[in-house]
């Protein structure tokens, strides 16, 4: 078993909920925090087998809209894990939630990466997605946080909306631009089944359109400098999500708390997403055993999402086998889907919008 160096939390309260969220979450009830808490913490005892962790996530839901008394309990749970003096220690957010003294506890307490979720400043895509972000006060909050020393701050957009212009998103991309994040995270509209949008049977826009307003926050990020390191993901130089790079690695992590997912020795597991269930300790729902031929498949499909691909030797290293003798990867060359270059295997950039389709042949 390898070295597991990252843990995921997941934190399911919020004080709304937004119409496109598939993500395990309830209104946030204050009865039901102390409870949840004590089984995370109960969980975590049962689980951690006390590795250095490099990477710790605190994602929802909206962990933003503890209290700081809540947050207080939380990190008292969180000093169980041994953590290395360089981890990146990310906490999300809404921008309704960023306040003086509620970050500077979590600065003090060690969270150095800020993930917040704007998603758009239109004030018809924010209608949408049930959500409210305003940019006059999304500077106040970023400068805020700057001052109390993070250094380190994502934010989330999301496009593709049901009635999206480009010059809608155009405007989204200038302005979050002019907030001068570390990491940006672009994400397509997707139409989930138990969602409000999946519920109202809305559809999603037409591909062609998808791909045109991809292809613009592209260019538009590449040309002010941010690195596009994964099909949804782009940072300045030094900023990739170490975090998010543990799974894109394929490597092993722990999952704590309702709905949240882990791979450990070769298991993937995902906990309910019942809050009921939860308290109750009835914590895992499914279990699967991954075999040498699940994992070598799960290598090539989250590794072709990182724009460097996966690299020849180090596959080799891990799986003792020839990645091109397991999958059909020279045709794909030779047709253009893929490349090849200094021993990585990579998806071609003019084709990541079709990914799928050439996952599809791949596996």
């Amino acid at each position: 078993m390898e070295k597991i160096k990252s843990v995921y939390i997941h934190i399911p309260f919020c004080n709304s909920i937004c119409s496109y969220c598939d993500f395990c979450k309830v209104i946030y009830n204050h009865d039901w925090i102390n409870p949840y808490l004590a089984m995370l913490g109960k969980e975590i005892d049962n689980s951690y087998l006390g590795e250095e962790i490099e990477t710790l996530y605190i994602g929802g839901g909206t962990p933003s809209c503890l209290s700081i008394e809540e947050l207080e309990q939380l990190f008292k749970i969180l000093a169980k894990f041994h953590k290395s003096n360089a981890i990146e220690f990310t906490f999300e957010c809404n921008l309704s939630d960023i306040e003086e003294n509620k970050f500077r506890f979590l600065y003090e307490h060690g969270v150095n990466r800020i993930s917040i979720g704007i998603e758009s400043f239109n004030s018809k895509k924010l209608e949408f997605m049930k959500r409210e972000a305003n940019f006059k006060d999304a500077k106040k909050k970023i400068k805020l946080l700057r001052e109390i020393g993070f250094k380190n701050i994502n934010v989330d957009l999301m496009y593709a909306i049901l009635g999206e212009t480009t010059g809608m998103l155009k405007k989204d991309i200038k302005k979050i631009l002019k907030l001068n994040p570390e990491h940006i995270s672009a994400y397509s509209l997707i139409i989930e089944k138990n969602t409000l949008v999946g519920l109202n049977k809305i559809k999603p826009i037409e591909e062609e359109r998808d791909f045109k307003l991809y292809h613009m926050i592209c260019k538009k990020l590449k040309k002010k400098g941010y690195i596009h390191y994964e099909i949804s993901n782009f940072a300045k130089k030094g900023f990739s999500s170490k975090h998010n790079l543990t799974y894109w690695n394929n490597e092993e992590y722990y999952g704590f708390g309702c709905g949240a997912s882990g791979f450990v020795g070769s298991i993937r597991y995902e906990n309910t997403k019942s809050l009921t269930e939860y308290l109750k300790e009835n914590i895992t729902s499914s279990k699967s055993l991954m075999s040498k031929v699940d994992n070598m498949e799960n290598e090539l499909i989250l590794g072709l999402r990182k724009l460097e691909g996966v690299n020849l030797e180090k596959f080799f290293d891990k799986f003792e086998e020839n990645m091109q003798n397991i999958f059909p990867i020279k045709p794909l060359i030779k047709n253009g889907d893929l490349i090849y270059k200094d021993g990585s295997i990579f998806i071609n950039p003019d084709k990541l919008y079709v990914m799928n389709e050439i996952l599809l042949k791949l596996i």
